[in-house]
């Protein structure tokens, strides 16, 4: 049993919130399609925007197995603006200042770094199916290969 609130099977969260770069996004904007929701701690860091730009260079393979792409992290659409523009990001990134979120998809967790414990981003990353449901989650994710990984996921989920 997982000690997460939200796992393979259950409705995935739908809460509005401002997308950079304009207006709002839900996630059942995209019923009917794939959607990879990744949770990050912070733009423009190392692993995020290693991660982010494995994202971006993808997309192409994303797309034509017909799935979107979401990033997510608590960031402001000015700090989105700023990292989309510097890394040629081509997909939407979600603003949760508020972490609403990341705490229904529970990755707003207690971390620790250095002794020193504080909430966080636990970097996750969620496939959404057509139907609206988690179909694949992984949790404490390690960037290097991480999507590719999802990719392989995705394909399997297609059959």
């Amino acid at each position: 049993m997982s000690d997460y609130r939200l796992n393979v099977g259950d409705v995935a969260p739908d809460i509005e919130l401002p997308i950079y770069p304009e207006g709002t996004l839900k996630l059942s904007d995209y019923r009917g399609q794939w959607v990879i929701v990744y949770f990050y701690p912070k733009d423009s860091t190392p692993g995020c925007t290693t991660e982010s730009c494995e994202f971006r260079d993808a997309l192409v393979d994303f797309g034509t197995a017909d799935a979107k792409i979401v990033g997510v992290s608590r960031d402001s659409l000015k700090s989105h603006a700023n990292f989309t523009t510097k890394q040629e990001l081509n997909f939407p990134l979600i603003s949760d200042t508020e972490t609403l979120l990341c705490e229904a998809f529970d990755v707003w967790r207690l971390k620790k770094n250095y002794g020193k414990e504080y909430m966080g981003i636990e970097r996750s990353t969620f496939i959404i199916n057509p139907d609206g449901k988690v179909a694949e989650v992984w949790r404490k994710v390690r960037v290097k290969e991480h999507v590719a990984k999802v990719l392989e996921a995705l394909k399997g989920l297609q059959g």
